[in-house]
């Protein structure tokens, strides 16, 4: 794994660290995933969630940990889940610390299906989010279907949103049905100070991004604040 940041900038702190699946040689995610398939997929999922959880705690992160799922890879949310815990309570995790984000990437087979995950997780006091919120297959149908805690909208509606009003005004109404809704929105993506300008004057506080820092193999990065 390796682990990127995400900041809140109401008071400059750590809010969460994105877990990260790479190859054992630090190669990118895009080679491991390319070999999951149906056959492999429920103990994938499986071993990155523990692998995650294991070295967050020999890392001694301070704040969430933010593991991403294959929503396809669970076949029954409180069995799924039980590996996740059983590694916490072993290494001395606090569980109440954990993000399960679900990538709007992968294709759902089964919305009802990842209804009730959802709900479990919720139930079991987990936080939930939509990874590449505005990318995929799903949208803002996928947030009709239910509520997570959080959405992390895709890089490419960001991408350069402080010189294309486009952006801005798909942002702004994002923003909109999630403040009605009480969920709260990561940024991600972000790499120049305009972006993050413009995003902070929309009233978005949560940020994760290559201008705060790159993902760190096995490490926790340092991150780099805005100044002022």
């Amino acid at each position: 794994m390796a682990f990127q940041p995400i900041v809140d900038l109401r008071d400059n702190s750590l809010y969460a660290y994105e877990a990260l699946v790479r190859g054992t040689d630090g190669s990118g995610a895009a080679s491991i995933l390319g070999r999951v398939n149906e056959q492999n997929r429920y103990a994938f999922d499986q071993a990155c969630r523990v692998k995650a959880v294991e070295l967050a705690a020999r890392l001694q992160m301070p704040c969430m940990l933010s593991i991403n799922f294959l929503p396809n890879a669970v076949y029954q949310a409180a069995t799924c889940i039980r590996a996740t815990l059983q590694a916490a309570r072993r290494v001395d995790f606090p569980t109440e610390r954990i993000i399960f984000e679900i990538t709007e990437k992968e294709e759902l087979v089964d919305k009802e299906h990842l209804r009730g995950i959802i709900h479990e997780y919720q139930r079991q006091h987990f936080k939930t989010a939509i990874d590449d919120f505005g990318a995929g297959y799903s949208g803002l149908n996928l947030l009709a279907e239910f509520q997570p805690d959080i959405i992390k909208l895709d890089m490419a509606l960001v991408r350069s949103i402080d010189t294309d009003p486009v952006r801005q005004a798909i942002v702004q109404g994002i923003l909109g049905v999630c403040r009605v809704l009480n969920i709260e929105v990561i940024a991600e993506g972000i790499e120049t100070p305009g972006e993050l300008r413009q995003l902070l004057g929309l009233g978005i506080y949560l940020f994760q991004g290559y201008l705060f820092a790159r993902p760190a193999f096995e490490a926790l990065p340092e991150v780099n604040w805005p100044a002022g």
